[in-house]
């Protein structure tokens, strides 16, 4: 017997015993397809997140008087300082006090980096509901508050309409950018209309200067589900209590940041009144910082999805090892004919082998194909295009490969090792 009679041997007898061979199938595909599937929705949202923050560019940083609070657990009393390559212990006490509008303005003012643009930003309220006529959205819209630079510092861009400008700032008239999301919302495919129209936020009425950009991959962050002002017009209508402005900063070019960072650090230490002694109580935060932490934190739901993949895999393994074992038992006969017209224990071998192999990678085709479209459904609401993820789908074949070889290794051994005439005599 040569390799192409023994795989069509094979491939008929998977034929031939159809339930058996499409139950293991999908005991294996239900495990390719939790492994590819999830790894490819990370993978879109690595890319959503990628997108989101490459748009605010890699030469610009912020400002803040506490770290983002984006990581889980942690409930001790300390928490970690990154502030340019250096990471420091800070008690929770000595985190320092909130950005004052004071001390903002003193520092725009006096912040004289070359070619350097500063804005001002005012986290505002959450939880909104905006109201345009007799149509209202969900209570989930983020009203943000900024300057004339805080719009293009933040990667946003206008779409129809103008920016704020510095009279719509220090005058703090009531005049708001909606996101892309919130102008569909109202408007649909004709954003365009939104522009010059009156929308109300809880109970203070807007007049709508501009249509925001989306930002695409971004809406994994919900960056285009927002209602923007100036900070002075949030001062005046909200409550805002000990608010914290926080400041970003972009300069010309990526090689300029790490001295631009320097330079703002020395500034605002001396605006925030602090002395040579003491540590600075405020954060420095690269455009691309917030992105790496949760790609990081994505990464540990990449190893949680390995080990489900894995864990479903091994029971598949199991499974498919135990259906070739009951194989062996009902084809005692055949085997000992094939023995009988002069087959050797190799081809014997190669025959299971190949069988194993072949469900193994039925299960895995059918995964794949079931993962990368699931994925890509994610993705797809992500605004992330569709793409196939090659290096997975490798390892996932690679994989499967192995496992059919471990899961035929003992059946085929065991059916080699039949005796001819005892199998022949086999009922």
């Amino acid at each position: 017997m040569n390799i192409r009679d023994t795989i069509a041997l094979a491939y008929r007898t998977l034929k031939g015993n159809k339930l058996r061979t499409g139950i293991t199938v999908g005991i294996i595909a239900v495990g390719i397809w939790a492994l590819v599937g999830i790894m490819t929705t990370i993978d879109a949202m690595n890319k959503s997140l990628t997108d989101s923050f490459a748009t605010m560019g890699a030469n610009s940083f912020s400002m803040r008087f506490r770290e983002r609070r984006i990581r889980m657990g942690d409930g001790g009393g300390n928490v970690t300082k990154s502030m340019r390559n250096n990471t420091k212990k800070v008690k929770k006490s000595n985190m320092g006090k909130p950005i004052t509008y004071e001390q903002a303005v003193a520092f725009k003012k006096r912040y004289d980096f070359p070619g350097a643009k500063v804005s001002m930003g005012l986290g505002g309220v959450g939880q909104q509901t905006v109201f345009y006529e007799d149509q209202k959205t969900n209570p989930n819209v983020r009203m943000l508050g900024g300057d004339e630079n805080y719009l293009l510092l933040n990667g946003y861009e206008v779409l129809y309409g103008r920016d704020f400008s510095k009279l719509d700032v220090e005058s703090g008239r009531n005049v708001c950018a909606l996101g892309f999301d919130v102008a569909k919302k109202f408007f649909g495919e004709k954003v365009e209309r939104a522009v010059d129209k009156i929308i109300r936020v809880g109970a203070n009425k807007y007049r709508v200067i501009c249509v925001l950009k989306s930002r695409g991959g971004s809406s994994f962050l919900q960056a285009d589900n927002a209602v923007f002002t100036t900070y002075n017009t949030l001062r005046r209508l909200y409550e805002l209590g000990n608010s914290s402005f926080y400041i970003g900063v972009q300069v010309n070019n990526v090689q300029q940041l790490d001295v631009a960072i320097g330079e703002a650090e020395g500034l605002f230490r001396i605006v925030r009144r602090l002395s040579t002694t003491e540590e600075s109580n405020f954060y420095i935060d690269k455009s691309d910082a917030l992105a790496a932490t949760f790609i990081r934190l994505l990464s540990g739901i990449s190893m949680a999805a390995a080990a489900i993949g894995f864990i479903t895999l091994v029971g598949a393994a199991i499974g498919l090892m135990n259906i070739m074992l009951v194989a062996v038992t009902e084809r005692t006969k055949e085997v000992g004919l094939i023995k009988a017209l002069g087959g050797k224990k190799k081809n014997i071998r190669m025959q299971f082998l190949i069988e194993s192999v072949m469900i193994s990678l039925m299960g895995a085709i059918i995964g794949i194909i079931l993962g990368v479209i699931v994925g890509n459904i994610i993705g797809k609401l992500m605004s992330v295009q569709f793409f196939i993820p090659w290096l997975i789908i490798a390892i996932a074949i690679l994989v499967c490969s192995v496992v059919g070889l471990l899961a035929g290794i003992y059946p085929a051994w065991k059916a080699s090792k039949l005796d001819p005439i005892v199998a022949l005599r086999y009922e």
